[in-house]
């Protein structure tokens, strides 16, 4: 009964302005168990609650928000899954213009050069999806509600029926620190788009640059390119496990302890293919270890076990603080 009046009041002031959610959130539970009878059961809060109306509409009614070009009717549904399809769509974009930068690559420009172009495109393609996206997704809506005659401007939900109380049943209640933002969904998409990109084009971007007339130049490569490719059946299955996460974190929306126990899994199984990867002994380019060690006065054999050491104990403190801060939002009740 209580996780009820938890999930309406949730329902209500994740709809407001951040700075106004404190106060309505007290006084609407106030107002909540002024309602109610002393000892009251499921049937008088589901009453309570069907006086007090749809959360969409009392909050509407708290910020005094105007709706026209969608009507109240649609307004709701119509921003939440815009939310939902904009990163998405965006994400998508960016991943796809990444791969044609890189396929298309042929060596004749620096790479920093191209990274650079990629960064200024990158940014202009998600504005031009993301706006893209917001323009016809509003013209759908707008013609749906013109094609919908009914004159009842109740807010509908997510699946397009009228609210009830019992619709509370079917939405968890998510603490605060729990959640996981679509911020957080979009940058895990992201970061595997980016270090897969450096994985199959690590011997033209990661290495030793020179300055030149034209700008940096990618002299020499740091890794062997034949020895990481050599590994791609197990990287592809770290990359399907990541996307697979990220799919998992947008349908949930919150941490779960079976989310925490996958994510612990994947950093485990990733930490151990890369140090699999990163212990092979062909797997830096000798050119670049000469290169650094005579920049260093430092012998071969010193310079590439502190390089190993240090790469290996960055990715396992990456890991655990990613596992530790998994673990510790799934507890959060």
């Amino acid at each position: 009964m209580t996780n009820l009046i938890d999930v309406y009041i949730q329902e209500v002031i994740r709809r407001l302005p951040e700075k106004m959610r404190e106060d309505i959130a007290l006084e609407l539970r106030s107002t909540i168990e002024d309602m109610l009878p002393e000892e009251y059961r499921e049937d008088d809060v589901k009453r309570v609650l069907e006086k007090l109306g749809n959360p969409v509409k009392l909050a509407n009614e708290y910020s005094d928000r105007p709706m026209h070009l969608i009507g109240p009717r649609y307004f709701d549904v119509y921003v939440t899954l815009l939310k939902m399809i904009v990163p998405i769509a965006a994400v998508v974009a960016l991943i796809a213009m990444f791969g044609e930068y890189f396929i298309g690559y042929r060596g004749n420009e620096a790479i920093i050069n191209v990274l650079l172009d990629l960064i200024g495109f990158g940014i202009w393609r998600v504005i031009d999806v993301s706006i893209q996206t917001f323009f016809w997704f509003t013209l759908v809506f707008a013609i749906i509600e013109r094609v919908d005659h009914k004159k009842d401007n109740t807010p509908l939900t997510t699946n397009l029926q009228k609210w009830t109380p019992d619709d509370l049943k079917n939405i968890t209640y998510i603490p605060k620190k729990k959640a996981i933002s679509k911020f957080e969904v979009f940058g895990s998409l992201l970061w595997t788009a980016i270090w897969v990109t450096l994985y199959l084009k690590a011997n033209q971007l990661l290495g030793i640059y020179e300055g030149s007339n034209d700008g940096l130049e990618f002299v020499i490569p740091a890794l062997n390119q034949e020895v990481l490719l050599s590994f791609w059946p197990v990287v592809v299955v770290v990359v399907g496990l990541e996307i697979a996460l990220v799919l998992y974190k947008l349908i949930q929306g919150q941490w779960t302890k079976r989310m925490a126990f996958f994510n612990t899994g994947l950093q485990i199984f990733s930490t151990i293919v890369f140090f699999i990867i990163t212990l092979h002994p062909s797997i830096f380019n000798q050119n670049f270890i000469l290169f650094m060690t005579d920049l260093f006065g430092i012998p071969n054999q010193q310079f590439k076990t502190w390089l190993i050491v240090t790469v290996l104990v960055s990715f396992i403190v990456s890991a655990a603080i990613n596992i530790f801060d998994g673990i510790r939002k799934s507890n959060i009740r």
